[in-house]
């Protein structure tokens, strides 16, 4: 009888799934027996830590992770430390002849990945690493001078012309090698971690709100074709209709992949359940993604330094208790107090509405983005490297294919436009609930009457406007104007 060959060992990362997993896929196909790690790295040099919302959100996707691979007879083993140093001591302890992985595209990421394999390689193991995150690697979306792209359209255009590559199922036995000796050491599992809130447990509408996990991530891609893609490309702007997938934060932990979400969408098209409207504008909103991440891996520093080096010269306003008023939902702004509510409460926003309050903490309040950018790093469940940064860039004007530095929403007009009946205001800031139409998105032109009607004291019950639109609007303007021949 043949020896038995060298464990396989995979490393999870931003890939919490079983299928369409290519470095997974690979370890099946090799015929070894497969031991399957995630490491918490909270100490390699310059990785940024996660949020506290996606660290709840880490915790239910990765329990549910070891469910699945309990369901197939296995086991996921957990660690915390420095990633070159854990993978090093599993792969030693198990023995291991091969080690998979996919890719990662942080410069702090891919140092560490550099590192690690070289070491690997050095001791005699076999290193391969895969995509398992994108539709294409960054650097092969080129221009025709060779160089990254700075502007949207011609992205969009050059990477859609480029193949595919198949999805990955995983296929071959799995057969699972024997677990090291300190798998179950003390601190290595998901309730040592503490990952979710306790003392307070702020987290009661988040678990209201999603299913995090591989299961959840179908459902969500299920109800999107069923129901929410239908009129996506009119409605996917208005945040008191259900025309947005919701993808997002399964997407950022890799539990369903964009390979398997543009497959779907491929195959409801040429069923004809789908309209190619729809499905087109969803396709073009997967590539702002891939867009995000082409941005991170050319300019590393993407959550840190403007883009555009003029922007180091504009003059931000320091004012904290007006930041605070903008996170907790107290601007006097329906829109925009409606949007950093549901943020808070589950973890998530309407992308229209995140646009309308970034605008507004940026250019009403004269803000830096990067403050904006680290709030929502900390509060979105769908925290994503590149897209956090690189959106928040493009409402600032700082970034590639930035919005005009003149486009100022403003979130009385925003409101009426994509909330004309005010539902979602009403749902969110509760203390407006009975307001008519006309005024729930500017409360404080209605007449005295209305206000009485509704309960509703401007400055006790809910506040005045911090600040008239018009007057920061210039105010803004003339900031941005004195940069513009930097």
């Amino acid at each position: 009888m043949p020896p038995t060959p060298a464990p396989a060992l995979v490393w999870f990362r931003d890939d919490l799934r079983l299928d369409d997993n290519p470095a997974l896929d690979a370890a099946l196909a090799s015929g070894r027996p497969l031991a399957l790690l995630y490491v918490l790295d909270t100490f390699s040099p310059n990785l940024r830590p996660i949020g506290g919302a996606s660290r709840w959100w880490l915790g239910r996707s990765l329990a549910a992770l070891e469910a699945a691979i309990a369901a197939k007879g296995g086991r996921l083993i957990l660690k915390r430390g420095a990633a070159e140093d854990v993978v090093q001591k599993v792969a030693q302890d198990l023995g291991a002849g091969a080690v998979f992985w996919n890719r990662r595209y942080g410069a702090a990421e891919i140092a560490v990945d550099t590192a690690l394999k070289a070491a690997l390689t050095a001791r005699g193991l076999a290193v391969e690493s895969f995509n398992g995150a994108l539709l294409h690697e960054p650097w092969t979306v080129r221009t025709q001078a060779g160089g990254p792209f700075r502007v949207f359209t011609p992205f969009y255009r050059n990477a859609a012309t480029l193949p595919l590559r198949p999805l990955a199922r995983p296929h071959g036995a799995w057969r699972f090698a024997p677990a090291p000796a300190d798998a179950a050491s003390k601190g290595d599992s998901l309730a040592d971690w503490s990952l979710e809130p306790h003392a307070p447990d702020w987290a009661g509408g988040m678990r209201a709100a999603w299913s995090p996990g591989e299961q959840g991530a179908r459902q969500r891609l299920e109800d999107l074709l069923d129901r929410g893609l239908k009129g996506y490309a009119e409605l996917r702007d208005r945040p008191d209709l259900d025309h947005v997938s919701r993808l997002s934060p399964h997407l950022r932990f890799g539990e369903i992949s964009p390979h398997q979400i543009r497959a779907a969408l491929r195959h409801a098209e040429a069923a004809g359940t789908v309209s190619p409207r729809d499905t087109g504008k969803f396709v073009s909103e997967i590539y702002w993604r891939e867009f995000s991440y082409h941005l991170l891996f050319h300019n590393p520093d993407l959550a840190q330094a403007n883009f555009n080096a003029r922007f180091d010269a504009f003059e931000w306003a320091a004012n904290p208790e007006a930041t605070r008023a903008w996170r907790r939902g107290q601007t006097g702004y329906p829109i925009v107090d409606a949007g950093m509510r549901q943020l808070w409460q589950t973890g998530w926003m309407h992308n229209r509405v995140r646009m309308v309050v970034a605008s507004f903490l940026i250019k009403h309040l004269l803000t830096d983005w990067r403050q904006g950018e680290a709030w929502f790093w900390d509060t979105l469940v769908d925290a994503d490297p590149a897209s956090n940064p690189a959106s928040w860039q493009w409402v600032a004007g700082s970034g590639a294919d930035a919005a005009p530095y003149f486009r100022i929403f403003n979130p009385v007009t925003q409101g009426e436009t994509f909330d004309p009946d005010g539902t979602y205001v009403r749902r969110f800031v509760p203390e407006l609930a009975a307001l008519p139409a006309a005024f729930i998105q500017k409360p404080w032109v209605a007449p005295g009457e209305v206000l009485a009607r509704a309960g509703v004291r401007l400055g006790e019950t809910y506040p005045r406007p911090m600040v008239d639109h018009a007057e920061a609007r210039e105010r803004a303007l003339e900031r941005y104007g004195r940069i513009r021949g930097v």
